[in-house]
């Protein structure tokens, strides 16, 4: 007797109910990807945090650790191979996953990020001199939340600004899963050949930003090929500002849909504790990319056979009553915090997450200084969510400005 697998993602159905929906059958849920392909969630905190915990050694991020995928299983055309064979640092494993991690961890570190704070905070003002400039209602997302992260990551690998519409462009194609095969291939074809033509350039005109500071990594012999460069800075441009967006547009959705949890922040300077909350009440990333069992494995009491592919939910484990109670799916800004999985854990533990923090706390900050009495302009439950296996989160946040204050 053949069994059904329930199918990930339900176009149906808001993202959020799919997570519960997926708990309730067990901890971990063998589930159907689009394509009919099978694949593992891990659905609870205590789950995900055990899968990290291993990240190096059970669970693998090499894509030749699935056989599904090279042996004629899987079709060729399937669109997420562009994500999973991307050949970045979240596919490599044990001594080259430290290594590179070392030569990357070196810009991200908390002082070197929090010099970064004067130009970041410049960046906030001006775009919001653009926001109030829009008129008395505008869509925070194209205008603030997505224009933040783009132009701080550009800014740190020497994007030009001319380019960086472009990378938008590509990493929300490659991060769609209603996106088609061939669609989703050309977008991976052309970053990567952009982000190749970018190692090329600061190699013969470096300037002072991390891609010049990896060239001469490389060329002073720390054994970087240009292939792992590229994977570096796919890696960092596409996660690197695409969870920030869906950050902040969370975080103003919960504080509309929270009064009283904006008028503490406001009051108490509590932004800090806003972004902690909004990383455990509702995560950027849907799904990580695949994890590979190197051998037979279980785990929450669920068997998961070798060479089997496993993605971690982080949307649900914020939401998980056996690791917050009751209250796990209420926004509460002054709720302790007690070990939230919004940047990972174990040995791939966010690398950007100093970057994360700060330009959140510094966004929310100056965006309800500069705009006290900002609100939605549509209900809540209106708002779309994006498309995408890996990150979601809000499509438009159309709000009404009220009184500026300058």
């Amino acid at each position: 007797m053949t069994t059904t697998l329930p199918a990930f993602p339900d176009l149906g159905e808001n993202p959020l109910d799919t997570c519960i929906r997926l708990r309730e059958i067990g901890p971990v849920v063998e589930v159907e990807f689009p394509g009919g392909v099978p694949a593992y969630l891990a659905l609870t905190h205590n789950a995900v945090r055990e899968i990290l915990a291993g990240d190096n050694t059970t669970f693998l991020r090499d894509p030749r650790h699935w056989p599904a995928l090279h042996d004629g299983t899987i079709p060729a055309d399937w669109p997420l191979r562009a994500i999973i064979q991307g050949g970045h640092l979240a596919t490599v494993d044990g001594g080259d996953h430290r290594r590179l991690r070392g030569l990357v961890g070196k810009a991200f570190t908390p002082a070197r990020v929090q010099m970064l704070e004067p130009r970041i905070q410049a960046i906030i003002d001006g775009l919001l001199d653009d926001v109030v400039a829009g008129g008395d209602a505008v869509d925070l997302v194209p205008a603030f939340t997505e224009a933040l992260p783009m132009w701080v990551i550009c800014e740190l690998f020497g994007v030009p600004s001319e380019d960086r519409s472009r990378l938008r462009n590509w990493t929300s194609t490659l991060l769609a899963h209603t996106t088609p095969p061939e669609q989703a291939f050309q977008a991976q074809n052309e970053l990567q050949a952009y982000l190749h033509a970018l190692v090329v350039r600061k190699q013969q005109e470096p300037t002072d930003d991390l891609t010049s500071a990896l060239v001469k990594a490389r060329d002073d012999g720390d054994a970087l090929s240009t292939d792992e460069l590229v994977g570096i800075l796919w890696l960092m441009l596409v996660a690197g500002h695409e969870t920030t967006v869906h950050l902040l547009g969370y975080a103003i959705v919960a504080l509309a849909r929270n009064p009283d949890q904006l008028a503490k922040a406001k009051a108490e300077d509590r932004w800090a504790d806003v972004v902690e909350e909004t990383l455990r009440y509702r995560h950027s990333v849907m799904m990580t990319s695949f994890r590979f069992t190197a051998a037979d494995v279980t785990v929450a009491g669920v068997d998961i056979p070798k060479g089997s592919a496993v993605g971690v939910v982080y949307q649900s484990t914020g939401i998980d009553e056996d690791e917050y109670g009751e209250s796990a799916n209420r926004f509460d800004i002054t709720r302790v915090q007690t070990g939230h999985l919004g940047f990972g854990h174990g040995p791939r533990y966010c690398i950007g997450a100093p970057l994360a923090r700060l330009e959140s706390r510094l966004a929310l900050a100056s965006l309800y200084r500069r705009l006290p009495d900002l609100t939605l302009a549509i209900d809540p439950d209106d708002i779309p969510y994006s498309p995408s296996f890996f990150t979601i989160g809000p499509l438009t946040v159309p709000v009404n400005l009220g009184p500026v204050r300058h």
